[in-house]
């Protein structure tokens, strides 16, 4: 089609070209197409996302999908960086497999220095004892007590047995992953004794990492959501108000605004078009050829 990087590049040598395809532009995979949930399986993301006694599960968004994004974001602006010192053009070259690669994190470090085959923990640390979603009465908790001092918080304030802290079964961490349902069951067992707002209440403040399993509902609605205006309304001329997730990002303390609501298919064609350089009867041409 003449736009590949070097037909571009000989246009403007000052390019920041980006491809983001599903494997890169070498090896036997290079044709292949790129899907987030093909990748999950294939990368290994589903092979630790799951309970250890179920199937291998994808998460719940293109999480593959956005990180590559985010990596040729950044990539991008490097790119960027690059031409303003050296007035060179750049070829920046992202894909879905090695992304997902480097998204394994620890996991690939744990396998590639030890030689430690990964496994399923469900919401639990591999290495981490109690760290994990726990049930209450009527809902779910997410509790990290990852240390020994917020171990025996949760013991003594929370539990309310403190005899457990020292437990010759439970008294280090490394006691604790050796012994880990035993603990889990004892912890479930109290917690399911109370709904989650009791324990919400106990646990805010103490020191204890924890965060209730929200909903989609509960997530837009929850006070840090709503603190800090996480959402924003933009006036859509089809759909009327459009309730959206805004940047969350901020610079020197603001949010940039969102000027435009999301376009629909083939809004801009021809003011993109005229842009470039075509006339209202090349736009016209175009359209009745179908070509947009």
């Amino acid at each position: 089609m003449g736009l590949g990087w070097e037909d571009c590049k000989r246009i403007n040598p000052r390019l920041v070209y980006a491809s983001i395809t599903g494997y890169g532009q070498t090896g036997p995979y290079r044709q292949a197409p790129g899907y987030d949930v093909v990748i999950e399986a294939e990368a290994g993301l589903m092979h630790i996302t799951g309970e250890p006694d179920g199937p291998p599960c994808k998460v719940g968004v293109a999480v593959t999908d956005i990180m590559t994004g985010l990596y040729a974001h950044g990539a991008i602006m490097a790119g960027l960086r690059s031409v303003s010192q050296t007035d060179q053009g750049v070829w920046v070259d992202c894909n879905l497999f090695e992304t997902q690669l480097a998204g394994l994190a620890n996991i690939a470090s744990n396998y590639l220095i030890a030689g430690n085959e990964a496994s399923r923990h469900g919401t639990a640390h591999p290495s981490i004892v109690p760290y994990q979603v726990f049930p209450c009465k009527d809902g779910f908790l997410m509790i990290g007590a990852g240390n020994e001092k917020q171990f025996k918080l949760l013991t003594t304030i929370i539990l309310q047995q403190p005899e457990l802290a020292h437990d010759p079964r439970f008294s280090t961490n490394a006691a604790r992953v050796a012994n880990r349902k035993e603990l889990i069951d004892i912890i479930s067992a109290a917690l399911k004794r109370h709904d989650r707002s009791h324990w919400i209440g106990r646990l805010t403040g103490i020191g204890i990492p924890f965060g209730p399993i929200n909903n989609i509902s509960q997530t837009f609605s929850h006070p840090q959501a709503v603190a800090r205006s996480s959402t924003v309304e933009v006036d859509h001329p089809r759909a009327g108000k459009v309730r959206m997730v805004a940047p969350p990002v901020t610079y020197n303390g603001k949010r940039m605004p969102v000027r435009r609501p999301p376009p629909w298919l083939s809004q801009h064609t021809a003011e993109v078009l005229q842009e470039l350089g075509y006339s209202t009867e090349d736009v016209e041409r175009l359209r009745v050829a179908r070509v947009v």
